[in-house]
């Protein structure tokens, strides 16, 4: 039996093992050697005596180990899937609300016992200061919490959503409301899991790696999909998440030639944060990410003194106690169309709705996957019907339900805390 070095053992290979090592066993009072067989089993297989003994001892501990395919080696992936997000938002909060103290190791072992995958503490620490909690002074005690801009924005955000209400009702809006975001999937995306017999193993070999993929763009309404809006390309990447592929101009001939011919009049358009949303009109004031010279330029415009030798971090300082709010291209396009933009607080797909019908086509699109970009292609557009209009609005008032329970705890949690 040859075996390459450092290469995991598949569950087939494993049970062949055991099997020679209970044959020697079974029969070492007949065989002339003395050995023991543990030995015997590793010189017949060319393979080292450590690595019997360990899948012995597996095996004894849990037979079904034989089956269970290997973990990666290496070091733990450096960053945590955002789909876990709206979990762990939802664990902290409920922690916070009950006054329990709340560190990063229980989160980590709160992730641990509803997810395989593995990270380390430090992976986790950076995760949540990047998703908007901070560690800082409870009631009684530290705890981690959501950072005060994170909770400010929400809240705008949610004011403005509960504006366009209809007055009783779970669905109805003032406005049209149009949900846009975009998605991928990849060639490889196939169910985890299947049946098999237990004797002869899973037969299906998924390919490694996800394979080439397709970026997605389409918006929704409670109608369902806006029709038209539908764009698909293939993705010159096979690494990272569709940010990397999409850009400014490419959004902006979407949104103009494919989106905004196809939504109702006076419509409220509801995005996330993605850098290519946010490019700054030609008008709008500076930020802190903008070139020290831009910065300069719109201070001496608006006639407002600086010494000429400030450095730019005195000037953000500057911009941000006076500077008005930013606006934004994307904004400025839809409002000569006769339609508002909104913004997601940062952070929050469980407030898209669109987020749950990318999650219904993928889920559609895994049970026919066979690994190629042609059936791909083809179970895309399959895909998209089964997101039909009562889907959406069903959604919609799933996350109206989101939307009420954040509005009412945010309130509540600042009553417990007396500010």
């Amino acid at each position: 039996m040859s075996h390459p070095r450092g290469k995991s053992f598949t569950p087939e290979e494993k049970k062949f093992i055991v099997s020679i090592k209970q044959y020697f066993d079974r029969n070492k009072s007949k065989l002339p050697s003395e050995e023991l067989s543990v030995q015997m089993t590793a010189d017949a297989l060319g393979i080292g005596v450590a690595t019997v003994n360990r899948i012995m001892a597996s095996y004894q501990k849990d037979p079904q180990s034989l089956t269970a395919l290997p973990k990666p080696k290496g070091c733990p992936e450096y960053a945590i899937n955002s789909s876990h997000q709206e979990m762990v938002r939802s664990y902290i909060r409920s922690a916070n609300a009950e006054g329990k103290y709340i560190t990063v190791e229980a989160i980590l072992s709160f992730l641990q016992e509803r997810s395989p995958e593995e990270f380390s503490e430090r992976t986790l620490a950076r995760t949540l200061d990047r998703w908007g909690f901070e560690f800082g002074k409870g009631i009684r005690t530290q705890h981690l919490k959501e950072k005060d801009y994170i909770i400010a924005a929400r809240q705008r955000y949610l004011r403005k959503m509960r504006n366009n209400r209809a007055s009783d009702s779970q669905i109805a809006t003032i406005r049209p409301e149009v949900y846009l975001d975009e998605s991928y999937v990849n060639k490889n995306h196939s169910n985890d899991f299947t049946w098999y017999s237990t004797e002869d193993g899973p037969w299906i070999q998924k390919p490694t790696g996800n394979g080439e993929r397709f970026v997605i763009v389409n918006a929704i309404t409670q109608d369902g999909w806006v029709p038209g809006a539908r764009l698909i390309f293939k993705s010159s990447r096979k690494t990272g998440d569709y940010h990397g592929q999409m850009n400014w101009e490419l959004f902006r001939k979407w949104f103009t030639d494919q989106l905004l011919p196809n939504i109702p009049a006076n419509s409220i358009i509801i995005m996330d944060n993605a850098a290519y949303h946010n490019i700054l009109s030609e008008n709008s004031a500076p930020t802190s990410g903008c070139s020290k010279e831009r910065i300069l330029n719109w201070l001496a415009l608006n006639k407002i003194p600086c010494a000429p030798d400030c450095l730019k971090a005195e000037l953000i300082e500057i911009i941000n106690k006076i500077a008005p709010e930013p606006t934004y291209e994307i904004d400025e396009i839809a409002r000569r169309q006769g339609h508002e933009v909104f913004r997601t607080p940062p952070y929050h797909p469980e407030l898209q709705p669109i987020e749950i019908c990318w999650g219904v086509l993928k889920n559609e699109i895994a049970k026919n996957c066979d690994f190629t970009m042609k059936n791909l292609e083809i179970q895309l557009g399959s895909a998209f019907t089964k997101v039909t209009g009562e889907t959406c609005r069903k959604i919609i008032k799933r996350v109206r339900k989101v939307e009420n329970q954040f509005w009412e705890e945010d309130a509540k949690m600042e009553r417990k805390l007396g500010v």
